[in-house]
């Protein structure tokens, strides 16, 4: 026996024993035309390349897979983000997604919501429910999650600034149900670093809301331990113009921030590590953004192992959320984008996502009609069901392109790191503006070569018809800012004051202190204080972030 014919048989075992405690789906795995589908495939020659390089999925350092027999075993969890108008309407669109398929919620919220505000401050005129749902208290909560079970779906809320505050809700709306924290399983976003260079939606300067994170991430290591404290994102870096190097690099070097950030306030890294989650863009150079899921989970693995000493696991591993590319739906030809969504979401399972989310076709347009996001969700189904993809583990592992890509993406983010790492770190690349500077230049050269030409993007610059009607798209009516309005009245007027303003007196003092803020918040949201007024007093205390101003 060959010594390649030796590796390749303790593999096998290495595999079998992997794989003996990991249930499968009931499918028949087997190709349309009857041949079967084995769970993993190995290099079948020695002289291969790649043989020995890639390692095994479901182990160190990951390039294959989080989990030894990934779709063999489940699907990805499917969402549809979603959030409109009032928590009523958009508690009714949930549940229809649920009947349809959904396997777990993704919220949209508005944004006075996102940057603090009640539906009432004069800054949220016009605004309020328009591309999320609108919640200022607990009571919408309630709303939003009613006759949803918490204890049966996972949920992810993309909220940032006021995280906390909403999933202390959350916490809340669980008790309610008899629903103990111990069993919510769920996401929020939480990546305050982003959205200085990309997005916008901060209240509060860097350090009290690294503070606030920090709070987050040891309160849910004690008392809500299967819930993923961030979402650390490239998604938004992408939409914002970065290239999938950037995208990798910038995500990252985030989470380092963020892992470093709670060792010093003195977590232990395995004790909050495995619940760190990431939140990734499927754009549309299928191949790339292949290799860049396989590339940040070797490079993630290899500095939470050598820079951070983690040891456990789950520490090391790249868990992702994928949502197809906002930036690349076209309003013109809107039925392109069905396309364009299949394609991205295709790269995504490739790719080995843990969660997906596909946009809807009119998204370019308004929020998404009931049609069209069923046929997103369709799509993912179809691609679950029907393409054979997920029959076996990594099916592009070994192939020439994509392992060079992975090598390239791999190597490219590493000097991005080794860049930001000489400035300080992530903070102080973001409060130098760095970051903001490459993600500009990026979207400056990808729009030159659209307007150029030299990219197409079919129906805009080359196959372009006559304007198109755009159809039924969703329109939010404005009076639900009034209803929001009445609604908050009522509330002031029937709560309890003096035990708001108790609860908010305490918030603050902690605030001026050290203590965890997670309990307080709970306090407050509990006793129907609402996002604006905690946020105002964390204002009080914290003040306002300012972004600088660079040419």
């Amino acid at each position: 026996m060959s010594d390649f014919e030796q590796q390749l048989m303790a593999w096998q075992t290495k595999v079998d024993k992997l794989l003996s405690k990991r249930p499968e789906r009931k499918d028949q795995f087997a190709t349309i035309s009857g041949l079967p589908v084995d769970r993993l495939y190995l290099p079948q020659e020695p002289g291969e390349e790649y043989a020995g390089k890639l390692g095994l999925p479901g182990e160190y350092p990951y390039t294959r897979g989080v989990q030894p027999n990934m779709y063999r075993g489940r699907l990805w969890t499917m969402r549809q983000y979603a959030g409109f108008a009032t928590a009523a309407e958009s508690n009714q669109r949930y549940r229809y997604l649920l009947d349809q398929g959904t396997t777990g919620l993704s919220v949209a919220f508005d944004l006075p919501t996102q940057i603090g505000y009640d539906a009432d401050h004069k800054l949220a005129q016009g605004e309020v429910g328009k591309v999320g749902v609108s919640i200022s208290s607990l009571k919408d909560m309630e709303a939003l999650f009613d006759q949803i079970p918490l204890d049966k779906v996972s949920t992810s809320m993309t909220i940032n600034a006021p995280a906390a505050i909403l999933l202390a809700m959350y916490i809340a709306v669980g008790a309610q149900q008899g629903v103990s924290p111990e069993q919510l399983r769920g996401t929020i976003q939480n990546d305050i670093l982003k959205e200085y260079s990309s997005r916008g939606t901060y209240i509060f300067p860097p350090k009290p809301s690294m503070r606030v994170i920090t709070n987050i991430f040891a309160y849910c290591a004690e008392s809500v331990p299967q819930w993923n404290t961030i979402s650390i994102s490239g998604y938004h870096i992408r939409e914002a113009g970065s290239t999938a190097v950037q995208e990798v690099a910038f995500t990252l070097a985030n989470g380092m921030a963020y892992v470093k950030a709670a060792m010093d306030a003195g977590l232990d890294v395995d004790q909050f590590a495995p619940r760190l989650s990431f939140f990734f863009n499927a754009h549309s150079d299928f191949l790339e953004e292949v290799a860049k899921y396989r590339a940040a989970r070797r490079l993630w693995a290899r500095i939470m192992k050598e820079r951070f000493g983690a040891s456990n696991p789950k520490s090391l591993m790249v868990r992702f959320h994928t949502q197809t590319a906002g930036c690349s739906l076209t309003a013109q030809q809107p039925k392109n984008n069905i396309v364009r969504v299949a394609f991205q979401a295709m790269s995504a399972v490739l790719g080995g996502t843990q969660s997906l989310h596909t946009n809807s076709m009119d998204e370019a347009l308004a929020l998404p009609t009931q049609e069209a996001v069923t046929i997103a969700l369709r799509t993912q189904q179809i691609i679950g069901y029907e393409s054979g993809v997920t029959d076996t583990v990594d099916p592009l592992a070994g192939a020439y392109y994509i392992e060079h890509l992975t090598d390239e993406i791999e190597k490219r983010a590493e000097e991005y790191i080794s860049k930001i790492d000489e400035m300080g770190g992530a903070v102080e690349a973001v409060e130098q503006g760095y970051v903001q500077r490459e993600i500009q230049d990026a979207a400056y050269e990808y729009q030159k070569a659209i307007e150029t030409g030299a990219r197409v993007v079919v129906g805009v610059n080359k196959f372009a018809t006559a304007k198109e009607s755009p159809g039924d798209i969703l329109r939010v009516d404005p009076k639900v800012r009034i209803e929001q309005m009445e609604a908050l009245a009522a509330l002031k007027a029937e709560r309890d004051n003096a035990a708001v303003e108790k609860n908010l007196a305490a918030l603050k003092q902690a605030a001026a202190g050290e203590d965890n803020l997670m309990p307080h918040f709970l306090s407050c949201v509990q006793s129907y204080a609402t996002l604006g007024e905690i946020c105002d007093t964390l204002r009080g205390v914290f003040g306002e972030y300012q972004a600088p101003t660079t040419i």
